[in-house]
């Protein structure tokens, strides 16, 4: 993700479906995650339950970057586990800032 260049010594990993991320999950270490709402075969929602409802995630800081900037999808969010909401487009600098921030904390 070229807008998360800046955090340096950083590794990234993307899926490409909710599954896929929940299988990620599995193989290794993750130490953030940053998470669309509209995936193929599981909406985010379901995916970031999946991560609150595992006891070794539920701390896992989850940003949630999508289009729906609507108030009820950032209710949705937010109550199922979401560390952040940050809506599509977005400026580049805030999603650093805001990883960053998280990371830092962890």
């Amino acid at each position: 993700m070229a807008s998360l260049r800046p955090l340096g010594a950083v590794a990234f990993s993307e899926a490409g479906s909710g599954l896929e991320a929940i299988e990620r999950l599995a193989l290794g270490a993750v130490e953030l995650i940053i998470l669309d709402l509209n995936m193929p075969d599981m909406h985010g929602v379901e995916v970031l339950e999946f991560v609150r409802g595992h006891h070794a995630y539920r701390e896992l800081p989850v940003v949630v970057l999508t289009t729906r900037g609507d108030e009820a999808s950032r209710a949705e969010a937010l109550a199922a586990g979401a560390t952040r909401y940050l809506t599509k487009p977005f400026a580049p600098q805030n999603l650093h800032e805001c990883v960053r921030e998280l990371l830092d904390a962890a």
